[in-house]
C-alpha cells in the first residue's frame, strides 16, 4: 500500500514495514504547516494500524541529501504576518506531530542523513531508535534566528538530558554525528552507504518481538517515565507482565520457547516490499 501526498508518502510493505518519508528534496525535506498537516494524518492512520499489528515498525526517513533543513523560508515568511492565536494554533499542530511520533504503539525508527536541523532534532528525538550516517549533522538552530526550541524541548532534553540541552539549545551549535551519539539522540552511526543495512538489520531485529508485547513495553516505559517509582507504578509493571503472560501471544512465545521453534509472528517469512 502506498499513499503519496504532495510533500510526503506512506508505504507499508508486506511485513507491516511503514516507511514515512519526506519528500521535498527541493528544499531539503523544511517544514512547513502542510507538511506537518499530512505528517499528522499519516500518523494517525499509522496509529491505528499499529494498534491492530497491521503495522510492527515505522521507519521515518526522506529523500534527498539531508533529513530535513528545519523551517521552510517561505512558511518563515509567512510567520512574520501571523497573529497570537495563528501562531498557537500553528504551534499546536507541531506540538500534535512530535506527540503523536513519541506515542506511536509500535517501534518507530529513525534514518538521518545530512542535515537535521530544528524541529527535525525533535522527530528524531521523538523515535524510539535513530540511525545516523557518519555525515549526519544536527542543530537546535532556534536561537539564532530569534526564536526558541520551545515545542521540541520535552523530546529533546529528554533524549540528551538537562545539561546538555542548555548548551545546545542555548549556542546553537552544530552538533557532529559521533557527538550526537555520545550525548544519546542517536544510536547507531554508520557510513552512509551502510545506511540500509543497518535499517533493514534492526528491523529484522524488532519483528523478532512479539507485536503486542512490544506495544505494551513502549507504553509501560513512558508510565515508568512519568513516574519511575511509586506504588502505583510497581502495580501496574505488576498487572502488564501477568496480563501478558496470559495473552495469547504470551502463550505462544512461552511455548515457542519450550518447544525450540519460531513463534507465530515470525512465520512466515515476508520479503522486503520497500
Amino acid at each position: 500500500m502506498t499513499d503519496t501526498t504532495n510533500y510526503s508518502q506512506l508505504k507499508i510493505d508486506d511485513r507491516g514495514i511503514a516507511w514515512l518519508t519526506l519528500n521535498k528534496p527541493e528544499v531539503h525535506n523544511a517544514f512547513d504547516d502542510h507538511l506537518i498537516a499530512e505528517l499528522n494524518a499519516h500518523l494517525d492512520r499509522l496509529a491505528a494500524a499499529a494498534e491492530r499489528s497491521e503495522v510492527r515498525v515505522v521507519v521515518l526517513e526522506s529523500v534527498g541529501k539531508h533529513f530535513s533543513a528545519g523551517a521552510d523560508l517561505g512558511w518563515m515568511k509567512r510567520m512574520v504576518e501571523y497573529d497570537i492565536d495563528d501562531n498557537l494554533a500553528d504551534s499546536r499542530e507541531l506540538s500534535r506531530l512530535m506527540h503523536d511520533l513519541d506515542t506511536l504503539p509500535c517501534p518507530t525508527l529513525c534514518r538521518v542523513q545530512g542535515a537535521a536541523f530544528g524541529g527535525a532534532v525533535g522527530l528524531a528525538a521523538c523515535c524510539d531508535i535513530v540511525i545516523a550516517s557518519e555525515q549526519a549533522r544536527f542543530c537546535l538552530s532556534e536561537v539564532k534566528l530569534g526564536l526558541s526550541p520551545a515545542v521540541i524541548s520535552p523530546y529533546v532534553q529528554r533524549a540528551i538530558g538537562p545539561r546538555q540541552m542548555r548548551r545546545y539549545a542555548l549556542t546553537a551549535e552544530v552538533i557532529e554525528a559521533a557527538h550526537a551519539l555520545e550525548l544519546g539522540l542517536v544510536h547507531r552511526v554508520v557510513d552512509h552507504d551502510s545506511m540500509d543495512t543497518a535499517i533493514e538489520n534492526m528491523i529484522d531485529t524488532l519483528l523478532a518481538a512479539s507485536p503486542q508485547a512490544s506495544r505494551a513495553t513502549k507504553a509501560l516505559l513512558a508510565h515508568v517515565a512519568r513516574e519511575p517509582d511509586s506504588n502505583a507504578t510497581r502495580e501496574h509493571c505488576c498487572r502488564v507482565i501477568s496480563q501478558l503472560r496470559i495473552s495469547d501471544e504470551g502463550q505462544e512465545g512461552l511455548g515457542a520457547f519450550f518447544e525450540k521453534r519460531a513463534p507465530r509472528w515470525q512465520a512466515p517469512e515476508r520479503k522486503n516490499g520497500k
